[in-house]
């Protein structure tokens, strides 16, 4: 008993951070004063006199007056596993093949990683909903499928790391990887117009076409505009987003005016799409030419081949693994990266039909 010592509150405020630092429960930097004055019920001279005795043992450097500190990891430092949640937009997104990869890879590098108890479909893509979920849901990190931009601005606010995959990302303090499809795209329309193709319609997911049209839609409708065709809502429609909303989408876009091209923004819409036009007797390319803005591993062994947008799946995981890293170091990674995207012309489109 003779070591034994009295911590002073400065000192026990002091432990109490520095485990919060090396748990990975605060990164980047450490709270202000009056924040970790409030957060331990303790005078800001208190939380001061901590915040310099983490300062002396190296762990927090100072960065100006009005700053919050960088926090500095220990050399040995060890970093845990981070405990992953993984919130997908909707429940058939399990079957993907990357994410499945993503689960794994995650899981191989020592993470603990599942996904969240609700899509966000099933949580009607409304921020409150997200917010409770999230609040209910034990989780150090977050990866977030295809999130529209108001849920990717309330996770980014959020002190709990958030990585999203795809989505409304642009200009969102958020670390962020996904292809870049926009070049590829314009090539798909220059080429459909090149076919004869004047009547070329973009079914989009809810997340791209709400509340404003995102970068795909925007440049699918300018380059319209520059090969010389009208546009409106007819090329990019809204529709209910579930497997009959786009059954009755197709329903009604065949009814009248029927579209010499489609362009279809996921492989799983490109699936339901194919499957229920073959039931009305409309085939790709023979009545209509069909192209799926994403890749999909079943689309090598079909016939006709699928002419689709191809992005290499293995950049993005790479860029996951290698924030959840950082991440579990400490560190505030909010970098985003893009995926160059290539347009692979398959036998589902040809010349436009003449009437």
């Amino acid at each position: 008993m003779s070591n034994f010592r009295l911590l002073s509150a400065a000192e026990q405020v002091a432990g109490h951070l520095r485990e919060e630092i090396l748990r990975g429960n605060v990164i980047g930097t450490a709270p202000g004063v009056h924040r970790l004055a409030a957060d331990c019920g303790v005078h800001r001279t208190t939380a001061e006199e901590a915040l310099r005795l983490l300062g002396k043992e190296g762990l927090l450097i100072p960065q100006g007056a009005g700053r919050r500190r960088r926090i500095v990891m220990p050399k040995d430092y060890n970093p845990p596993a981070l405990r992953v949640k993984i919130l997908l937009y909707q429940e058939t997104d399990r079957t993907l093949s990357y994410v499945l990869n993503l689960q794994h890879r995650l899981t191989d590098a020592g993470h603990a990683a599942g996904y969240a108890p609700q899509t966000l479909l099933d949580l009607g893509m409304d921020v409150k909903r997200v917010a409770r979920m999230v609040s209910e849901t034990v989780a150090y990190a977050w990866v977030v499928f295809s999130g529209p931009r108001e849920v990717l601005e309330w996770f980014a606010s959020q002190p709990v790391p958030a990585f999203a995959m795809f989505g409304r990302r642009r200009n969102v303090p958020i670390a962020a990887t996904g292809p870049d499809k926009v070049p590829a795209l314009l090539v798909v329309v220059r080429r459909l117009v090149a076919l004869g193709h004047r009547k070329i319609v973009m079914l989009l997911r809810e997340e791209q076409r709400k509340p404003q049209p995102g970068p795909l839609p925007r440049a699918f409708l300018g380059e319209l505009k520059l090969q010389g065709l009208s546009t409106g809502s007819y090329n990019r429609p809204d529709w209910e987003d579930s497997g009959d909303g786009l059954r009755r989408c197709l329903d009604s876009l065949f009814r009248v005016t029927p579209p010499s091209a489609l362009i279809l923004d996921e492989a799983f819409l490109f699936n339901v799409a194919q499957h229920h036009l073959a039931r009305r007797g409309v085939l790709a390319p023979e009545h209509v030419s069909l192209v799926c803005s994403d890749p999909d591993s079943a689309f090598g062994w079909a016939h006709p081949s699928v002419a689709h947008i191809r992005w290499d799946s293995s950049l993005v995981m790479r860029r996951v693994l290698q924030w959840a890293g950082n991440v579990s170091r400490g560190e505030d990674d909010r970098r985003q990266t893009f995926t160059k995207a290539k347009f692979i012309e398959g036998g589902t489109i040809g010349p436009a039909k003449s009437k």
